[in-house]
């Protein structure tokens, strides 16, 4: 099993950063928090640090210069929080190697989208995105992100269910079929019970994609973005 991604938040303000650790935890990746500079300078000296956030919390100036020691070439990849008015500020950053600066007050699922871009960059991405109609799958961390912004936790069985459709596009799959292949969760399901099983993912996905085919079986209509 590849290692954990590790993401280091220095001084993020406590709101943001509990939201964002979660986020983050939630997609398979270790998250380490420093409240102060001389605790960043601790965690960022011990090495393994993939991606480094820093908040507003501390001045620009002490951010360029955690960047300057820490980032370059083989360190981790900052992304730094300014004030919009910090127009300069934000140059300089980037100028000295920040892989990216945002403004505050932020969204924080972007901003977690922002570090799972980096560590796609870096080759440590643990995302495997499924794009539907009203909300996006992230499969290897069994999560539904919908359009509201919401989100959802896949079971096992769900995801096991959806590997299913998402390797047979277009195909008929009997409910012997499914049966073999994405057995229910519990030994007490039977024959009747797979239709339960697609009528809760359906739900949970909002998605019009998988289709009774009635006395045959189901079928996964791709999106328009996965046609051949």
């Amino acid at each position: 099993m590849a290692a954990r991604s590790v993401i280091a938040l220095v001084s993020v303000a406590e709101v943001v950063a509990t939201e964002l650790a979660d986020h983050l935890e939630r997609r398979g990746h270790d998250v380490h928090q420093a409240r102060q500079p001389w605790e960043a300078e601790s965690l960022l000296s011990g090495k393994g640090i993939d991606v480094v956030v820093v908040g507003d919390s501390l001045s620009q100036a002490d951010g360029r210069d955690l960047l300057k020691r820490h980032g370059g070439e083989g360190g981790p990849d900052f992304i730094l929080i300014c004030r919009p008015a910090d127009l300069v500020d934000k140059v300089l950053a980037l100028e000295l190697g920040a892989a990216d600066v945002v403004e505050s007050p932020l969204n924080v699922r972007e901003l977690a989208a922002r570090v799972g871009g980096l560590l796609s960059r870096r080759g440590r991405g643990t995302q495997e995105l499924i794009v539907l109609e009203n909300a996006t799958v992230d499969l290897r961390s069994a999560m539904v992100m919908h359009r509201s912004g919401t989100e959802e936790q896949l079971s096992p069985g769900q995801v096991a269910l959806l590997r299913l459709f998402l390797a047979s596009p277009r195909k008929v799959l009997t409910r012997d079929d499914i049966i073999a292949a994405a057995p229910a969760e519990n030994a007490d399901a039977f024959d009747r019970s797979i239709d339960s099983r697609i009528v809760r993912l359906r739900r949970k996905l909002d998605t019009d994609t998988i289709t009774t085919i009635r006395g045959a079986g189901y079928r996964f209509d791709p999106p328009q973005q996965f046609a051949d």
